[in-house]
């Protein structure tokens, strides 16, 4: 066909857009955004007639398609579900902890209603964010006090700004950390208006550091959890409890900053060499803050437990409101507490705790069953079950590998690269990861009711 005549095949805007008045697909996509997707896809047409790339004309029917999913890939929120093959539980990237389902139906039904956030039903006044959280929280640390704030990073400045500030703190010179953001003790030690007193070295700090760095202005004790990395070999730290001893002794308190915040039994878990919230409090640490959102499992929070005394302090502090939890926050965190509650029920429905303690049977099984439902394309590619290793994830227990059974995908008629970006851009993006060519998928952070979607973006990109 010639160009102009094929330029003059081109379907009309206004024809396409009473065909798409039918489509229910974008029946809640405004007419502007609609009417945006429909030119751009022609317009796109009427450039490849002009360049030579193509002289066929797709039919009414096949604009329309290709209309509605231009409109639905412009019209996408972008804060978007994805399912995560990766095997990393507690992925940053990708929101870290999943929400268990009655915490997220918890989430919901506050979020559709007015709710008690700061009203005493009790008496019809004004009352307190931190009532729904700190007992229970209390409850499963053993602290006299709790409080939640909007992240951990927020919860370390609110410490430091409230019994710190003006005066120095003592800290490790092995624990001048920087988590993922750029997030740095010294700065945030800086911003707080503490003044930081390094001792020790990086590899070896002695309690003789503590004590010898003391002086009339130290405010406290500064322990923070090396969470995203970890120092072999030759090495020696302090531990909370003989800084508790030297705490009772001079009267300057211990703040440890423990990260990932565990409520269960690490052993149950595969992780044993971690601590649980209530050792770090039973270990004698004056104020103790750890994340919701990560070996807890519950929405982003900065947690702060302790002593009384120190967290009324915070609790009064004008940074406090600054940095406060939200509504959303507070009705997942309430709700995965509560399940907390009975702790073996916890390891079932808490996804963070299920997606831990799996074994490597059950792993392998599911493994398994997934490269069964797969479609068998052996021109395109060869499917085979591998054991694997998983990471935590989330600047949770570094070093630690937990092991896996993954489906090694080996591409044929595409590249690794290639197939992996093709199912990123599928209708639900699905992360995998790349190792030596090959696509690894770990059903170990896939629920099995995502095992079909999987199998649809094969059959979508290889065919059926």
């Amino acid at each position: 066909m010639k160009k102009e005549d094929a330029l003059r095949s081109i379907p009309r805007v206004d024809d396409i857009m009473n065909l798409l008045q039918n489509e229910a697909a974008v029946k809640n996509i405004p007419y502007g955004e609609l009417l945006s997707a429909v030119r751009e896809f022609l317009e796109e047409l009427r450039v490849s007639i002009l360049t030579g790339k193509t002289d066929t004309i797709p039919t009414h029917e096949e604009v329309v398609k290709n209309s509605v999913k231009n409109a639905t890939k412009r019209f996408a929120y972008s804060l978007r579900p994805v399912i995560n093959a990766t095997g990393v539980v507690l992925h940053t990237n990708l929101g870290r902890a999943v929400l268990a389902a009655e915490a997220a139906e918890n989430v919901k039904q506050i979020a559709m209603e007015y709710s008690t956030l700061e009203y005493s039903l009790e008496t019809g006044e004004r009352g307190s964010r931190h009532t729904h959280t700190e007992a229970l929280i209390c409850k499963l640390t053993g602290a006299e006090a709790a409080m939640a704030v909007n992240n951990n990073a927020a919860s370390v400045m609110l410490i430091l700004m409230a019994m710190c500030k003006g005066k120095e703190v003592i800290v490790s010179r092995g624990e001048l950390v920087e988590i993922g953001g750029s997030f740095r003790v010294p700065e945030i030690m800086s911003m707080s208006g503490a003044t930081l007193r390094e001792v020790g070295t990086t590899n070896k700090t002695n309690l003789s550091d503590y004590k010898n760095a003391m002086t009339e202005n130290t405010a406290a004790f500064l322990k923070v959890h090396t969470s995203n990395f970890k120092i072999i070999g030759f090495s020696q730290s302090v531990s909370n409890e003989e800084l508790a001893v030297l705490s009772k002794e001079t009267g300057i308190p211990v703040i440890y900053d423990m990260g990932s915040g565990l409520m269960a039994d690490g052993v149950n878990i595969n992780l044993p060499d971690e601590h649980a919230v209530r050792e770090c409090v039973a270990s004698g640490a004056d104020i103790v803050c750890f994340s919701g959102d990560k070996l807890l499992g519950a929405s982003q929070a900065g947690i702060i437990v302790g002593k009384k005394k120190y967290v009324d302090i915070m609790k009064s502090s004008q940074l406090a409101r600054a940095v406060r939890i939200d509504k959303l926050g507070i009705a997942a965190l309430e709700a995965t507490l509560k399940i907390y509650l009975d702790p073996e029920r916890a390891l079932k429905v808490i996804p963070a705790l299920a997606n831990l303690s799996a074994t490597k049977e059950e792993l392998r099984a599911r493994a398994k069953k997934l490269n069964t439902m797969l479609p068998d394309k052996p021109d395109h590619y060869t499917s085979a079950v591998k054991t694997s290793e998983a990471q935590v994830g989330g600047g949770s227990a570094p070093g630690e590998l937990l092991e896996s059974s993954v489906v090694q995908i080996t591409p044929i008629s595409k590249s690794a690269a290639e197939l992996e970006k093709a199912l990123r851009d599928f209708d639900i993006p699905i992360i995998a990861r790349i190792h030596k060519g090959k696509v690894l998928l770990d059903p170990r952070t896939v629920p099995d009711n995502r095992f079909k979607d999987i199998v649809k973006a094969f059959e979508s990109i290889f065919g059926k």
